[in-house]
């Protein structure tokens, strides 16, 4: 992914200074047309892009250096999960957690596992700090659960986007998949599986989709009749 060039033009004309005031020269503007003060916050924006979907283009793995898990989900899914990850990638390796629980759940020990609880970083100031601090730990790959259970949604989705780590996302049968583009099918499919759009209730689904402009307009036509009606007999 190319970078905008944000580099000042280089072709500027010189201003004449006369004999008895100095003329204050103009601020070159940038060749792509944007304030100068805006070129270095553009550039770092596009950066961040590029490191946060750089793996999403690849199915190559980095090499795993540390583990990071978002326990959006039960403790139940985490606790299964870990034996299969520890068969993957050792004993040794770190795999940090990411959770609304206040301790470790089982299966994780102190001594490779560092717990960061997000109730200690609240407001947008200790998620600055939470996110400068896991950033800080270069992990190599990211643990998300998917198992369609309201927890920690915003965090889970903000990490993934944040933290420049290979992701895999967790559903609810303690199963994953690598996030890239080698695994769109099994994206898909979970995506219409989570939207209700596979399997018997996709039909139904559908049916609600297209019945519901119809079901506004019958409401909305039913309130106007309604306070026509009130207003004609109250005059």
């Amino acid at each position: 992914m190319a970078l905008l060039d944000l580099r000042p033009n280089p072709i500027l004309r010189a201003l004449p200074i006369h004999p008895l005031r100095v003329v204050a020269r103009r601020q070159p503007a940038s060749s792509t047309g944007f304030l100068p003060g805006l070129q270095k916050p553009i550039a770092h924006f596009c950066r961040v892009i590029v490191k946060s979907v750089r793996y999403f283009f690849t199915r190559r793995l980095p090499e795993a250096n540390a583990i990071l898990l978002v326990e959006s989900g039960s403790r139940a899914l985490v606790e299964g999960l870990i034996p299969g990850l520890r068969a993957t990638w050792g004993d040794e390796i770190p795999i940090d957690l990411v959770t609304c629980y206040p301790t470790l759940p089982r299966g994780f020990h102190a001594g490779n596992t560092r717990l960061y609880p997000v109730t200690g970083y609240r407001g947008r100031q200790g998620r600055a700090r939470l996110y400068r601090e896991l950033a800080a730990n270069r992990y190599a790959l990211l643990g998300i659960v998917c198992s369609g259970e309201p927890l920690m949604t915003k965090w889970k989705w903000s990490l993934a986007l944040r933290i420049p780590a290979k992701v895999f996302v967790i559903n609810e049968n303690g199963d994953y998949f690598w996030l890239d583009r080698g695994h769109l099918g099994p994206l898909r499919e979970f995506v219409l599986y989570r939207s209700g759009l596979a399997g018997a209730g996709a039909v139904r689904t559908l049916v609600r989709l297209l019945s519901f402009p119809f079901t506004l307009a019958y409401l909305l036509l039913y309130a106007t009749v309604v306070h026509t009606r009130r207003a004609l007999r109250g005059g």
